[in-house]
């Protein structure tokens, strides 16, 4: 089967070395190389790597809407079908329509349950059960399209966002080859069902400890890595990487015990893991070794 496969980040990367390994992938597409690290040099994404090492012909438009000079390429391409996970642009008309059987998505999340860019991270904070991978036949609309096969994975009291990821990555890498061999029909989504994930920025990493304890132990296993979980001790900015929520009462933020346990508003928060800016992460009791943090001092 002739495919072109898009995709970006890490998480499309397992999909596109199995559709390789079974079928003719034409063409790649991803985002194009950013500035990364401290020289901010040129760095191509995950995928794009992975492309060049597969041998396969990369391209990086940075808009398909309105792009005619790729929109006639793609279309001279004459595939079978597209595979897109997690590419990063919208796809127009033209592109979806173009391939004989269609684009199809791998997304993360069981769907119509988490549409949109973070459906992992939103699995996690909402304390979902389960989570998994839907293949889906694209639309126009986000995250829409009909559903061709789902398998679901347990969201275990101990994972984060990368954990799953992890599982979830090679989850959709081997439901889109049996989408491909298969050509199931399609389901279509229950609108009224429906949950949205938006995306996730840097702002999103600042702890509010007004909210329960249960809710901030989801969010650092949600934001981690990325956007992470802070908060400020003073002047000083202090990641959480993990976290227990246990008893406790007190002015939200304030820390009650020796041992770091932090108010909430219901119940409190005791930290496992934390990092201070430019230093390793610790646990909390290498931490409050080389750290001094009185009880009533108040996190903000």
């Amino acid at each position: 089967m002739k495919l072109a496969f898009f995709g970006s980040p890490d998480f499309a990367v397992p999909a596109l070395r199995a559709l390789a390994a079974a079928h003719e992938v034409a063409a790649v597409y991803a985002q194009p190389p950013k500035p990364a690290g401290r020289g901010q040099r040129e760095t191509p994404c995950p995928v794009h790597r992975a492309a060049e090492e597969l041998g396969i012909a990369v391209r990086t438009p940075r808009r398909l809407r309105g792009n005619d000079e790729e929109r006639d390429f793609f279309a001279r391409l004459d595939l079978d079908a597209a595979v897109v996970a997690a590419y990063g642009l919208i796809l127009p008309p033209a592109i979806l329509v173009a391939p004989k059987r269609g684009c199809l998505n791998i997304h993360a999340s069981l769907l119509p349950r988490w549409r949109g860019a973070a459906p992992i991270q939103a699995a996690i904070l909402a304390g979902d059960a389960q989570t998994g991978i839907t293949i889906m036949q694209m639309d126009e609309g986000l995250d829409t399209g009909a559903m061709l096969l789902k398998q679901a994975v347990p969201i275990g009291p101990a994972d984060t966002a990368e954990t799953l990821h992890d599982r979830l990555a090679a989850m959709g890498a081997g439901l889109i080859l049996r989408a491909l061999a298969e050509a199931p029909a399609g389901e279509i989504q229950d609108d009224a069902a429906s949950t949205y994930a938006p995306k996730l920025s840097r702002e999103d990493a600042r702890l509010n400890f007004l909210k329960p304890a249960v809710e901030l132990e989801r969010q650092i296993r949600a934001f981690h890595p990325w956007p992470g979980s802070l908060a400020l001790l003073g002047d000083i900015v202090i990641k959480f990487l993990s976290a227990d929520v246990v008893d406790g009462d007190g002015m939200p933020g304030m820390i009650l015990d020796d041992r770091m346990t932090i108010a909430c508003g219901e119940r409190a928060l005791r930290p496992r893991m934390l990092q201070r800016a430019g230093k390793a992460a610790m646990s909390a009791e290498e931490f409050l070794r080389g750290f001094a943090v009185a009880a009533g001092s108040r996190f903000y």
